[in-house]
């Protein structure tokens, strides 16, 4: 039977568990869909052996390590899953919980906790953190004495506040009783051998109390039955990304705009990916050769020496074009190219973080060394960089209607600094660079924290002014799919309507077939006073409270420091004069609806 005959006569589910389910398999491909279908089986069939209770991964009443995770691109969620897997493979009994999942009434039967965390904008939690990291601050947060803790951050030391979420974490924790049991480790963006050296660390310090605990409560770790295991992940990752077609980059801006917007199509012919709306692809580039150039002549090294990265060797020019940042600047740089060089200048900077802050905003990488040649060594240049990182966009199509193919929407970085044009590394090489037909390493990067609602029929609203359209575009491929009924109501603004309406014929279309409810356009500067999507919230203030009182999911995509912070307040402004709640009153509502994933952010 399929499952769309499905009803509540024909089936043990309620009407409830069916919508669910069939919300659920709209998510998965086929392959996904045959691993869940094992996995019930299997859990079934133990649940069927053991008198109806399935065996889990615990040990008798030994209290287990709780690691809470509070990640925004996925790549704390990750560090979490590798130190359950180490933990597990001590022979540990472990507990892995999303933050956004965890109730902090908990916390006072925790006798363990690691927390893993990431910090983005200036100094913020991420989302799914958001809640924990406030209620450590409240009378109600409980004494933690005796409890031990260890905290690993995740940042970008191009950030004034460099993981300042794990620190507070921290903090916090102590300030309750915590013990922390292992040094914290705050990690920049090329963090993948010290996080592996900072969980063998800290499992080898909570190791000896666990285990006592465990033998104590005579318990022992019960393996899951059958060998379930989690579903199958692409072979393609981060750290072996998939040479994927480029097989589009079309510009979707006007001749006259103030912006450059690509329209990017890349297939994934031949690999095992798959994404769901709302996901990212990880796409990593080439560095532009001419200033690669640039940089070897003036450090005055030779193009053709070999230098060691890791456990590889290549030449110091292949390095630069192909694994090494030039374009992101960080502190972490120039206090190493200060030291290298013996630069007086720089060195003076190292002393000063705020005079360091504001010397590395407006330059890239190769500026600086452009404004301090020095003669090198080879491999000392290549040790003051750090390794190239992937650039996440959010994905701007549905594998239900583009099969084999992922999209992207990539706006070009480009602004003129010290007498010349300076382009994003990612966005430079895709739209001035890369040709169509050559080959770019991708990853997809699954984000759990921004998806579609389960039920087809529950409404959604979306607000994504300019490349902050991407993951609706998906959004509505999906349910246009899916054949969903609920309804879809989409904001979008850029600067002006001839110039700069992304995706204007398809949202056309959409209006047109019935799939888009409505759209509200702000196009900033076709007029005297400028027009942004929080004034088109507010002046739909009545019907957009009616749809959130109606069970809809509001989204938000684009830019966080401003436009997401803008559209944040007229949401409370909002629901202030629809419901007569004050601001701490409308900011509680807004909270409850994220702990419901029905205000849900992908912003950057």
């Amino acid at each position: 039977m399929l499952l769309s005959q499905l009803n509540a006569a024909a089936s043990p589910l309620s009407q409830e568990q069916v919508q669910k389910l069939q919300g659920l398999v709209a998510e998965l491909n086929p392959i996904q869909q045959a691993w869940v279908s094992g996995y019930l089986a299997a859990n079934a069939n133990a649940g069927a052996l053991t008198g109806g209770v399935a065996a889990t991964p615990a040990a008798g009443d030994a209290p287990p390590l709780t690691i809470l995770y509070g990640s925004q691109t996925g790549n704390a969620k990750g560090v979490a899953s590798k130190l359950k897997e180490q933990a597990e493979s001590r022979g540990l009994t472990v507990k892995l919980v999303n933050m956004a999942d965890y109730k902090p009434t908990a916390l006072k039967k925790e006798k363990f906790i690691t927390v893993v965390v990431s910090t983005y904008g200036e100094g913020e939690p991420p989302e799914d953190a958001e809640s924990l990291h406030e209620f450590l601050t409240t009378k109600k947060a409980p004494k933690l004495d005796g409890v031990k803790v260890a905290v690993i951050g995740l940042g970008d030391s191009s950030y004034e506040f460099f993981c300042q979420t794990a620190k507070d974490f921290e903090e916090r924790f102590n300030k309750l009783g915590a013990e922390t049991i292992f040094q914290r480790a705050d990690l920049d963006v090329d963090y993948d051998d010290e996080a592996a050296k900072w969980i063998d660390g800290a499992l080898d310090a909570f190791e000896p109390d666990l285990k006592a605990q465990q033998q104590a409560s005579g318990g022992q770790v019960v393996a899951m039955p059958f060998g379930a295991a989690a579903p199958a992940a692409s072979q393609y990752t981060k750290q072996n990304p998939f040479a994927a077609e480029l097989s589009v980059v079309q510009k979707i801006t006007g001749r006259d705009s103030t912006k450059d917007v690509r329209h990017v199509e890349i297939s994934l012919e031949g690999s095992d990916i798959t994404y769901t709306p709302g996901d990212s692809l990880g796409v990593y580039f080439l560095n532009d050769e001419a200033l690669v150039d640039e940089v070897l002549t003036l450090t005055q090294v030779d193009a053709s020496s070999t230098v060691k990265l890791g456990d590889e060797e290549l030449t110091i020019r292949d390095a630069l074009i192909e694994k090494l940042e030039l374009t992101q600047s960080y502190p972490g740089f120039v206090e190493k190219y200060a030291t290298a060089t013996g630069s007086p200048d720089l060195l003076k900077l190292v002393e000063d973080k705020a005079a360091m802050r504001e010397y590395i905003e407006p330059r890239q990488i190769f500026d600086i060394i452009r404004q301090n040649p020095a003669q090198l060594e080879a491999q000392t240049l290549v040790d003051c960089l750090r390794k190239l990182q992937a650039r996440l966009y959010s994905i701007a199509s549905s594998q239900a209607e583009v099969e084999e193919e992922v999209h992207l929407t990539v706006g070009l970085v480009e602004f003129d600094a010290f007498g010349s044009e300076h382009l994003g590394g990612c966005s430079g090489y895709l739209a001035r660079r890369a040709e169509e037909g050559c080959k770019v390493k991708v990853f997809s990067e699954h984000n759990d924290n921004f998806r579609l609602p389960a039920n087809d029929e529950t409404p959604i609203i979306m607000v994504g002014p300019g490349t902050g359209i991407a993951p609706f575009r998906a959004f509505l491929q999906e349910r246009d799919a899916r054949e969903a009924s609920g309804k879809n109501w989409l904001f979008f603004g850029n600067p002006h309507f001839t110039q700069d309406f992304l995706y204007q014929v398809e949202i056309q279309g959409y209006l047109k077939s019935g799939l888009l409810t409505k759209v509200d356009v702000a196009f900033s500067r076709d007029q005297a006073e400028k027009v942004y999507v929080q004034d088109k919230l507010r002046k739909n203030s009545q019907e957009v409270f009616a749809w959130l009182e109606a069970g809809a999911h509001f989204y938000i995509c684009g830019d966080a420091n401003r436009m997401a912070k803008d559209v944040h307040q007229a949401l409370v402004d909002i629901i202030k004069e629809n419901s007569g709640k004050d601001d701490e009153q409308a900011e509680q509502y807004l909270k409850d609806l994220r702990s419901a994933n029905r205000y849900q952010k992908d912003v950057y």
